[in-house]
């Protein structure tokens, strides 16, 4: 209905557009949306600031910026001045490529905070889970999106491959293979929800590792699956924490009551996904049908989905939010994925996105 009613025109039931046309649309916000960003990157160094006042196009945070935000911004930004033809796009964000190239680094890992002043690193925490993660994804992705021509991010996401393995991942006593965070010189035997991306992240850029060290990096692309399965089946939801802890003779549980909730997070079944593409081992499908249908029995309410706050709770309670990632990243996976694994998720995800966006089944199927 937003949609509609910006573009001026009213869609008729059963009318349907070539799909030239919504390409178009959103080909057209792309480039207003970016536009509003750009007053961001008005800083010292580049470095675009954190926040930005789409309606005022000012500043609206000064403080340090985030690793997972400006360092993501590449590919989009690169993708957009290959749909438009703008080399500004392009320009601000290769800007902040090579001015990370050049800067110290501890233990070779990237900070996650950086200030745009001085450009200068925040707090020396590193993290592959929240403030850092979508960087290293989108520096694999960015040379799979150049047809691997884009050597430098290549290198990039090798070298920090590498100092993430020599620094954060370590195996706990009982065998399990996790990714710490590095605060102030200090491991943190802790691994968040959100690093369980890498899991796939690492099989997907097994193909193309230096060393003929592709079997390496899919192997420990099977130990952090296996490990954040762990986190989903030691809990009594069979859904996993926000965070877990590996010390204090703990292995893959939650300790504080603040990281015990699960917000319909996908990282976890997309490692699924990919160690399925890549191995075929039936464990992945069964892992991920799993994880599906206690979603749909512990996170399923009147108005579509939501998160819960307690995994190891047998009564637990709503947070009343259903996350924009749920749809995005969680029922994009499972729909994906028809063709090649989690046999019966399709129509269980057709069935979730209808209800969540109370939607007709017919519609979305059309979609």
């Amino acid at each position: 209905h937003l949609l509609q009613k910006r573009l001026h025109f009213v869609i008729s039931p059963g009318l349907k557009f070539p799909s030239t046309f919504f390409l178009q649309v959103f080909k057209l916000k792309a480039v207003q949306l970016a536009e509003k960003l750009l007053p961001a990157f008005n800083t010292p160094t580049g470095i675009p600031w954190a926040m930005v006042n789409l309606k005022s196009d000012r500043v609206a945070c000064t403080g340090s910026s985030i690793l997972a935000e400006f360092g993501t911004l590449h590919m989009e930004f690169v993708h957009l001045t290959y749909l438009t033809g703008n080399p500004v796009y392009y320009q601000k964000v290769m800007h902040i490529r090579k001015l990370l190239a050049k800067m110290d680094r501890p233990n070779g890992l990237y900070p996650n905070y950086l200030n745009p002043r001085t450009g200068r690193w925040g707090q020396h925490h590193t993290s592959v889970g929240g403030l850092g993660d979508s960087f290293y994804e989108y520096l694999l992705k960015a040379w799979l999106m150049s047809d691997k021509t884009d050597t430098e991010a290549r290198k990039t996401y090798d070298d920090a491959v590498e100092a993430i393995e020599r620094h954060l991942v370590r195996k706990s006593n009982g065998g399990l293979t996790f990714i710490g965070e590095w605060k102030n010189g200090h491991l943190e035997r802790k691994m968040g929800h959100l690093a369980c991306f890498a899991g796939g992240m690492f099989a997907l850029g097994a193909d193309g590792s230096p060393d003929d060290k592709a079997g390496h990096y899919l192997q420990l692309g099977a130990e952090i699956a296996h490990t954040c399965h762990e986190s989903y089946d030691r809990t009594v939801l069979k859904l996993g924490p926000e965070a877990f802890k590996f010390d204090s003779g703990l292995e893959a549980v939650a300790v504080r009551q603040n990281e015990k909730y699960y917000i319909l997070r996908p990282e976890v079944i997309e490692t699924y996904w990919y160690m399925w593409r890549f191995t075929h081992d039936p464990k992945y499908r069964q892992w991920g049908w799993e994880a599906a249908q206690a979603i749909d029995k512990y996170c399923r309410v009147s108005g579509g989905f939501s998160g819960v706050k307690d995994v190891y709770s047998s009564n637990p309670t709503y947070d009343d939010v259903q996350q924009s990632f749920f749809l995005l990243s969680c029922l994009r996976a499972a729909s994906s994925s028809s063709r090649s694994w989690l046999a019966g998720w399709r129509e269980a995800s057709v069935t979730w996105l209808s209800e969540a966006l109370c939607w007709p089944e017919a519609a979305v199927l059309d979609l």
